[in-house]
């Protein structure tokens, strides 16, 4: 596969933003070998640093098939990625008094009045008991309301997701509301606020954002979120006058190889959804989601524009669990390692990079998605970086933490 040339992006000098130029260099050279080895399609990396773009490169190819160049503005799926933009939706509604996190989402969606537990049993019979605490919409945020996703296939639980149409991605014969009806029909994988479960909690809060405003989600975070921060690429759905910015997506089989998973042209993501998932269905450029990561560096604020206060981030930064992921429960899946990690209000929490097992700063915050793209935060170091790919799973390289090492490798002042 060939690579693409570099492109003339502008930049500031890295040594005003203390750093290494040459080290930072190490980066271009990873982002050629994943393509030029044929493990990535294509890439793009941005980093910022003090509010300053010092680095900004993308190689490979967006689209095999039709060898369309992986461009700075190329459109990407985020799937997940999509989650904290949900949280600081809940967060402004919160900020506005119309609730408190540790109020029961009963208060606004009774459905999930008397639920109950899974214990054991089978898909015709489930046994469960009462669920011995409500769900708050803190627990949602955290993931520890008890949710599951139905695509992790390693439980009965998830099962019952797939069996009953608890699918906020792919369901395009229901609507928001009636995806959550039929989760408040299923049995929770464990008590509330007990474990931390990857699951789909955030699709559930943005028709939560939904019933509180009295604005469809999809519009309320176009409007109060996407919109404000200058995100001009980023939605539900790619326009038609943007489809050729859309990059294709691939699966790594077995053999290595890449297989196209969902075509760049008739793209199920080039058509408006029937349910605009908070959870993951968002497609983005590398630009407008760093604008996001600087709006939260910038403690609720960008360009003169302020969704949030800054106490209201903070809070959204800090580890909200008892202890890490590891710490609660089993988790079954994540966008992040368990160990020396925690979980705040839409973000993994860095709280022991020696635990972790990896370089990085206690309270950065950072998540990704399906198909590979990541991003962290770094408010110690002021320092954001956003990278974009296309291959499912995300966790079919190691990129994530390769790309960590790297980064923090040339910063030296």
């Amino acid at each position: 596969m060939q690579d693409t040339p570099v492109q003339d992006l502008p930049v500031t000098d890295p040594k005003t933003l203390g750093l290494c130029p040459e080290r930072l260099e190490r980066v271009d050279g990873w982002m050629r070998r994943l393509v030029a080895e044929g493990k990535l399609a294509g890439l793009s990396v941005m980093l910022s640093r003090r509010g300053e773009t010092a680095f900004f490169r993308a190689h490979g190819l967006a689209d095999i098939a039709r060898a369309t160049p992986f461009a700075a503005d190329t459109i990407t799926r985020i799937y997940s990625m999509t989650k904290p933009l949900t949280s600081v939706a809940v967060m402004m509604l919160y900020e506005e008094g119309r609730f408190q996190l540790d109020d029961p989402i009963t208060r606004f969606l009774p459905e999930f009045t008397d639920m109950r537990v899974f214990t054991g049993g089978n898909r015709v019979k489930a046994e469960t008991v009462p669920a011995q605490l409500p769900i708050t919409i803190r627990d949602c945020l955290t993931h520890t309301a008890g949710f599951t996703y139905g695509f992790m296939e390693a439980t009965l639980v998830d099962a019952l997701y797939r069996q009953n149409g608890v699918d906020f991605g792919e369901n395009q014969d229901a609507s928001l509301a009636e995806v959550v009806a039929r989760l408040a029909r299923q049995p929770l994988l464990a008590q509330p606020g007990a474990e931390w479960n990857y699951s789909v909690a955030t699709d559930l809060l943005g028709h939560l954002v939904a019933v509180v405003s009295g604005q469809e989600f999809g519009d309320f975070l176009k409007t109060r979120v996407i919109d404000p921060l200058g995100m001009v690429d980023t939605d539900f759905h790619v326009p038609a006058d943007k489809v050729s910015r859309l990059a294709a997506n691939y699966s790594l089989f077995r053999d290595r190889s890449l297989k196209l998973y969902d075509d760049a042209v008739g793209s199920r993501f080039a058509a408006k959804p029937a349910i605009a998932s908070g959870g993951g269905g968002l497609v983005s450029t590398a630009s407008d989601y760093m604008r996001f990561c600087r709006f939260i560096l910038g403690r609720g604020a960008l360009d003169g524009v302020r969704l949030l206060g800054r106490k209201t981030v903070e809070l959204m930064l800090m580890n909200h669990l008892g202890g890490d992921l590891a710490s609660m429960g089993q988790p079954r899946f994540s966008e992040s390692s368990y160990t020396g990690i925690g979980f705040g209000l839409g973000f993994s929490v860095m709280l022991d990079p020696a635990r972790a097992q990896i370089v990085g700063t206690p309270g950065e915050v950072a998540w990704g998605g399906l198909a590979s793209t990541s991003f962290w935060i770094d408010p110690a170091e002021d320092l954001a970086v956003v990278m974009l790919a296309q291959l499912i799973p995300s966790s079919a390289l190691p990129i994530r933490r390769e790309l960590r090492v790297l980064t923090y490798a040339a910063l030296v002042e």
